[in-house]
Protein backbone atom coordinates (compact mmCIF):
# COMPACT_ATOMS: atom_id res chain seq x y z
CA UNK A 1 0.00 0.00 0.00
CA UNK A 2 1.68 3.26 -1.06
CA UNK A 3 1.45 6.61 0.68
CA UNK A 4 -1.00 8.04 -1.85
CA UNK A 5 -3.63 5.44 -1.04
CA UNK A 6 -6.32 5.97 1.57
CA UNK A 7 -5.68 4.00 4.77
CA UNK A 8 -8.06 1.07 4.98
CA UNK A 9 -9.67 0.64 8.39
CA UNK A 10 -10.62 -2.83 9.65
CA UNK A 11 -12.62 -3.52 12.81
CA UNK A 12 -11.93 -6.88 14.46
CA UNK A 13 -14.74 -8.05 16.76
CA UNK A 14 -13.40 -10.93 18.85
CA UNK A 15 -13.74 -11.66 22.58
CA UNK A 16 -10.70 -13.96 22.82
CA UNK A 17 -7.91 -11.50 23.46
CA UNK A 18 -5.04 -13.57 22.05
CA UNK A 19 -6.91 -14.14 18.77
CA UNK A 20 -7.91 -10.47 18.53
CA UNK A 21 -4.35 -9.30 19.14
CA UNK A 22 -2.98 -11.80 16.62
CA UNK A 23 -5.41 -10.64 13.94
CA UNK A 24 -4.67 -7.01 14.73
CA UNK A 25 -0.93 -7.57 14.42
CA UNK A 26 -1.08 -9.49 11.15
CA UNK A 27 -3.56 -7.11 9.52
CA UNK A 28 -1.43 -4.16 10.63
CA UNK A 29 1.59 -5.78 9.00
CA UNK A 30 -0.39 -5.76 5.75
CA UNK A 31 -0.71 -1.97 6.04
CA UNK A 32 -4.26 -1.79 7.39
CA UNK A 33 -5.37 0.39 10.30
CA UNK A 34 -6.97 -1.97 12.81
CA UNK A 35 -9.13 -1.52 15.90
CA UNK A 36 -10.56 -4.22 18.17
CA UNK A 37 -13.88 -4.63 19.97
CA UNK A 38 -14.23 -7.41 22.55
CA UNK A 39 -18.04 -7.52 22.77
CA UNK A 40 -21.13 -6.74 20.70
CA UNK A 41 -21.97 -3.42 22.33
CA UNK A 42 -18.44 -2.08 21.79
CA UNK A 43 -18.54 -3.37 18.19
CA UNK A 44 -21.64 -1.34 17.36
CA UNK A 45 -20.23 1.75 19.06
CA UNK A 46 -16.92 1.56 17.19
CA UNK A 47 -18.65 0.82 13.89
CA UNK A 48 -20.80 3.96 14.24
CA UNK A 49 -18.00 6.21 15.46
CA UNK A 50 -14.99 4.91 13.53
CA UNK A 51 -16.69 3.82 10.28
CA UNK A 52 -14.34 1.00 9.23
CA UNK A 53 -14.10 -0.23 5.66
CA UNK A 54 -14.37 -3.92 6.64
CA UNK A 55 -15.47 -5.86 9.73
CA UNK A 56 -14.15 -9.22 10.94
CA UNK A 57 -16.85 -10.60 13.22
CA UNK A 58 -17.03 -13.46 15.69
CA UNK A 59 -20.47 -14.92 16.46
CA UNK A 60 -20.14 -15.90 20.11
CA UNK A 61 -19.73 -12.58 21.90
CA UNK A 62 -20.71 -11.34 25.36
CA UNK A 63 -23.61 -8.91 25.58
CA UNK A 64 -24.94 -8.93 22.04
CA UNK A 65 -24.10 -11.93 19.85
CA UNK A 66 -22.36 -11.51 16.51
CA UNK A 67 -25.40 -12.30 14.39
CA UNK A 68 -27.37 -9.56 16.13
CA UNK A 69 -24.47 -7.17 15.49
CA UNK A 70 -24.55 -8.21 11.83
CA UNK A 71 -28.30 -7.66 11.56
CA UNK A 72 -28.07 -4.28 13.28
CA UNK A 73 -25.41 -3.07 10.84
CA UNK A 74 -27.28 -4.39 7.82
CA UNK A 75 -30.33 -2.32 8.75
CA UNK A 76 -28.26 0.79 8.02
CA UNK A 77 -25.46 -0.37 5.74
CA UNK A 78 -25.78 -3.18 3.22
CA UNK A 79 -22.48 -2.35 1.55
CA UNK A 80 -19.71 -2.68 4.13
CA UNK A 81 -17.92 -6.06 3.72
CA UNK A 82 -18.33 -8.30 6.75
CA UNK A 83 -16.35 -11.51 7.28
CA UNK A 84 -17.53 -13.90 9.99
CA UNK A 85 -14.69 -15.70 11.73
CA UNK A 86 -16.21 -18.25 14.09
CA UNK A 87 -15.84 -21.66 15.70
CA UNK A 88 -19.49 -22.28 14.75
CA UNK A 89 -19.04 -23.78 11.33
CA UNK A 90 -21.88 -26.18 10.55
CA UNK A 91 -24.11 -25.58 7.54
CA UNK A 92 -26.96 -24.07 9.59
CA UNK A 93 -24.65 -21.43 11.06
CA UNK A 94 -23.26 -20.56 7.62
CA UNK A 95 -26.74 -20.36 6.08
CA UNK A 96 -27.96 -18.14 8.92
CA UNK A 97 -24.98 -15.82 8.48
CA UNK A 98 -25.53 -15.57 4.74
CA UNK A 99 -29.25 -15.00 5.25
CA UNK A 100 -28.49 -12.07 7.54
CA UNK A 101 -26.10 -10.54 5.02
CA UNK A 102 -22.54 -11.66 5.73
CA UNK A 103 -20.16 -11.53 2.74
CA UNK A 104 -17.81 -14.35 3.72
CA UNK A 105 -17.57 -17.01 6.42
CA UNK A 106 -14.41 -18.63 7.75
CA UNK A 107 -14.31 -21.18 10.57
CA UNK A 108 -11.81 -21.52 13.40
CA UNK A 109 -9.18 -22.84 13.46
CA UNK A 110 -8.11 -21.12 10.26
CA UNK A 111 -5.00 -20.69 8.13
CA UNK A 112 -3.68 -17.14 8.45
CA UNK A 113 -2.75 -16.87 4.77
CA UNK A 114 -6.28 -17.86 3.73
CA UNK A 115 -7.77 -15.31 6.11
CA UNK A 116 -5.58 -12.50 4.74
CA UNK A 117 -6.45 -13.45 1.16
CA UNK A 118 -10.17 -13.42 1.96
CA UNK A 119 -9.81 -9.97 3.51
CA UNK A 120 -7.90 -8.74 0.47
CA UNK A 121 -10.51 -10.19 -1.87
CA UNK A 122 -13.37 -8.51 -0.02
CA UNK A 123 -11.56 -5.18 -0.12
CA UNK A 124 -11.00 -5.40 -3.88
CA UNK A 125 -14.78 -5.06 -4.23
CA UNK A 126 -14.79 -1.77 -2.37
CA UNK A 127 -14.78 1.42 -4.40
CA UNK A 128 -12.98 4.36 -2.85
CA UNK A 129 -14.43 7.87 -3.06
CA UNK A 130 -15.83 10.15 -0.41
CA UNK A 131 -17.36 7.13 1.24
CA UNK A 132 -16.80 3.40 1.15
CA UNK A 133 -19.25 1.60 -1.10
CA UNK A 134 -19.69 -1.63 -2.97
CA UNK A 135 -21.31 -0.90 -6.29
CA UNK A 136 -24.67 -2.66 -6.60
CA UNK A 137 -26.60 -3.24 -9.84
CA UNK A 138 -29.03 -0.41 -10.49
CA UNK A 139 -31.95 -2.79 -10.64
CA UNK A 140 -31.14 -4.00 -7.13
CA UNK A 141 -31.09 -0.44 -5.80
CA UNK A 142 -34.36 0.46 -7.50
CA UNK A 143 -36.04 -2.73 -6.36
CA UNK A 144 -35.17 -2.10 -2.72
CA UNK A 145 -36.09 1.60 -2.71
CA UNK A 146 -39.86 1.19 -2.30
CA UNK A 147 -42.00 -1.09 -0.18
CA UNK A 148 -45.80 -1.24 -0.39
CA UNK A 149 -48.34 -2.78 1.97
CA UNK A 150 -52.04 -1.98 1.80
CA UNK A 151 -52.35 1.65 0.71
CA UNK A 152 -48.98 2.53 2.28
CA UNK A 153 -45.77 3.14 0.35
CA UNK A 154 -42.36 3.48 2.00
CA UNK A 155 -39.63 5.33 0.07
CA UNK A 156 -36.35 4.31 1.71
CA UNK A 157 -34.29 6.68 -0.41
CA UNK A 158 -36.24 9.77 0.67
CA UNK A 159 -37.11 8.38 4.14
CA UNK A 160 -40.78 9.16 3.55
CA UNK A 161 -44.06 7.28 3.68
CA UNK A 162 -47.25 7.82 1.74
CA UNK A 163 -50.15 6.81 3.95
CA UNK A 164 -53.63 7.90 5.00
CA UNK A 165 -52.14 11.03 6.59
CA UNK A 166 -50.53 11.99 3.27
CA UNK A 167 -46.77 12.06 2.84
CA UNK A 168 -44.82 12.00 6.09
CA UNK A 169 -41.13 12.10 6.90
CA UNK A 170 -39.69 9.15 8.79
CA UNK A 171 -36.79 9.31 11.22
CA UNK A 172 -33.71 7.18 10.68
CA UNK A 173 -34.73 4.97 13.60
CA UNK A 174 -38.25 4.54 12.22
CA UNK A 175 -36.77 3.48 8.88
CA UNK A 176 -34.45 1.07 10.64
CA UNK A 177 -37.26 -0.55 12.60
CA UNK A 178 -39.52 -0.78 9.53
CA UNK A 179 -36.74 -2.55 7.64
CA UNK A 180 -36.34 -4.98 10.52
CA UNK A 181 -40.06 -5.80 10.49
CA UNK A 182 -40.11 -6.19 6.70
CA UNK A 183 -37.12 -8.54 6.71
CA UNK A 184 -38.96 -10.66 9.30
CA UNK A 185 -42.44 -10.41 7.78
CA UNK A 186 -44.84 -12.82 9.44
CA UNK A 187 -42.36 -13.74 12.19
CA UNK A 188 -43.09 -12.70 15.79
CA UNK A 189 -40.27 -10.58 17.24
CA UNK A 190 -39.76 -10.10 20.94
CA UNK A 191 -39.16 -6.65 22.40
CA UNK A 192 -35.74 -7.87 23.53
CA UNK A 193 -34.75 -8.94 20.04
CA UNK A 194 -36.10 -5.74 18.47
CA UNK A 195 -34.08 -3.66 20.95
CA UNK A 196 -30.99 -5.81 20.55
CA UNK A 197 -30.93 -5.63 16.76
CA UNK A 198 -32.53 -2.25 16.19
CA UNK A 199 -30.81 -0.26 18.92
CA UNK A 200 -27.83 -2.34 19.97
CA UNK A 201 -29.13 -2.76 23.52
CA UNK A 202 -28.07 -5.73 25.57
CA UNK A 203 -30.55 -8.40 26.61
CA UNK A 204 -30.85 -6.91 30.11
CA UNK A 205 -32.09 -3.53 28.90
CA UNK A 206 -35.69 -2.77 29.88
CA UNK A 207 -37.56 -0.03 28.00
CA UNK A 208 -40.93 0.85 26.51
CA UNK A 209 -39.26 2.34 23.44
CA UNK A 210 -40.57 -0.37 21.13
CA UNK A 211 -44.15 0.11 22.32
CA UNK A 212 -43.94 3.83 21.59
CA UNK A 213 -42.74 3.16 18.05
CA UNK A 214 -45.55 0.67 17.45
CA UNK A 215 -48.11 3.24 18.59
CA UNK A 216 -46.59 5.66 16.08
CA UNK A 217 -46.59 3.09 13.25
CA UNK A 218 -50.22 2.23 13.88
CA UNK A 219 -51.12 5.91 13.73
CA UNK A 220 -49.28 6.23 10.40
CA UNK A 221 -50.25 3.03 8.64
CA UNK A 222 -53.38 1.49 10.15
CA UNK A 223 -56.91 2.46 9.13
CA UNK A 224 -57.99 1.70 12.69
CA UNK A 225 -55.02 1.88 15.11
CA UNK A 226 -57.09 0.08 17.77
CA UNK A 227 -57.62 -2.87 15.40
CA UNK A 228 -54.28 -3.15 13.61
CA UNK A 229 -53.97 -5.26 10.44
CA UNK A 230 -50.23 -4.85 9.95
CA UNK A 231 -48.39 -4.21 13.21
CA UNK A 232 -49.97 -6.77 15.51
CA UNK A 233 -49.29 -7.58 19.14
CA UNK A 234 -48.33 -11.12 20.11
CA UNK A 235 -49.21 -11.83 23.72
CA UNK A 236 -46.20 -12.65 25.91
CA UNK A 237 -43.89 -12.28 22.88
CA UNK A 238 -43.84 -8.86 21.28
CA UNK A 239 -44.96 -7.82 17.81
CA UNK A 240 -45.32 -9.15 14.29
CA UNK A 241 -45.54 -7.33 10.97
CA UNK A 242 -48.11 -9.39 9.07
CA UNK A 243 -49.54 -7.66 5.97
CA UNK A 244 -52.38 -9.66 4.32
Amino acid sequence: MNSSEKTIKILVVEDEKHIAEGLQLNLSLQGYEVDVAFDGVAALTKWKEWRPHLIVLDIMLPGIDGLSVLRNIRLEDERIPILILSAKGDSNDRIKGLHYGVDDYLTKPFILEEFLLRVERLLTRVSWSNETAITLPKSKNEESRFYEFGSNIIDFLKSTATCQAGEIELTSQEIKLIKLFISNKGKPLSRRKLLEIGWGYTQNTSTRTIDNFIVRFRKYFEEDPKKPKYFKSKRAIGYVFDPP
